[in-house]
């Protein structure tokens, strides 16, 4: 199956430690070799980068690797085929907008025998049963909020927990949403997240030699949660996310 990256922080953080980790997964310490994404959310702005290729090897990847953007949530994806052929417009992360807002999306899993009636608000462009899912999301979203302004967290949630639990019997679901503010995370299987904060210390990949000492990085007030699909290193405790259960994650760290 795919993997699964996210980023959500209480200040603009890069990511690039966490990304060379996780990108190495796409064909160099893992399989997921068709295709990858990640999307950087910039105040109401997204920078989406997209790529049918290995992680592993994209000259793209490289880019975003060298290229060291501050954003305070983060999706990232890495592909192995299930539904749909390999090509960009079955890529992740999938980005929609609602209530003048761009929103995020990505899946691990796989949907069967899924095939939602969807209305001509929300359609998808690629063959996959992820894009067909976060369509089906943001309809059930603007169906139960038909009003222009964004919901409250607590609503949000509820309507999320909704839905998923409508999808998940056709298979499995875990996936990465985010509208910029809050990054919401669904835990199906495979899910698990770390909060750094002070006092912050030093944190080693799983699938590269390389280590980071976040105190010489960060200030004390910083907060950043990360969620992968595996951990990514292995000298931290990370925490996993129950199956079957929705978290949302503000400012760096996880709420009720």
């Amino acid at each position: 199956m795919c993997q699964l990256l996210g980023m959500n922080g209480n200040v603009p953080t890069d990511i690039c430690f966490s990304f060379e980790g996780f990108r190495a997964r796409g064909g160099k310490t893992d399989e997921h070799v068709d295709g990858w994404g990640i999307a950087f959310f910039e105040g109401p702005g997204c920078r989406v980068f997209l790529d049918d290729q290995a992680s592993s090897g994209s000259t793209v990847a490289e880019l975003v690797r060298n290229y060291p953007i501050r954003s305070t949530n983060v999706i990232a994806h890495i592909r192995k085929a299930s539904h749909g052929k390999v090509s960009l417009e079955n890529t992740h992360p999938f980005q929609r907008e609602l209530w003048g807002r761009y929103w995020i999306f990505a899946h691990n899993g796989e949907l069967e025998n899924f095939n939602p009636s969807l209305s001509n608000i929300y359609r998808p462009v690629g063959e996959t049963d992820s894009e067909r899912a976060f369509c089906q999301i943001l309809e059930h979203l603007k169906a139960r909020f038909p009003g222009k302004d964004v919901p409250s967290t607590q609503q949000l949630t509820a309507a999320l927990k909704d839905i998923s639990e409508k999808i998940s019997p056709h298979g499995i679901f875990n996936f990465l949403l985010s509208n910029g503010e809050l990054l919401f995370a669904r835990s199906s299987t495979d899910l698990h997240y770390i909060v750094r904060k002070a006092p912050f210390a030093e944190a080693h990949l799983v699938d590269e030699d390389i280590s980071i000492n976040f105190s010489d990085v960060t200030t004390p007030s910083d907060r950043v949660a990360i969620i992968a699909t595996k951990p990514l290193t292995d000298n931290e405790t990370w925490t996993r996310i129950a199956p079957d259960t929705l978290m949302v994650f503000v400012d760096g760290e996880p709420v009720d």
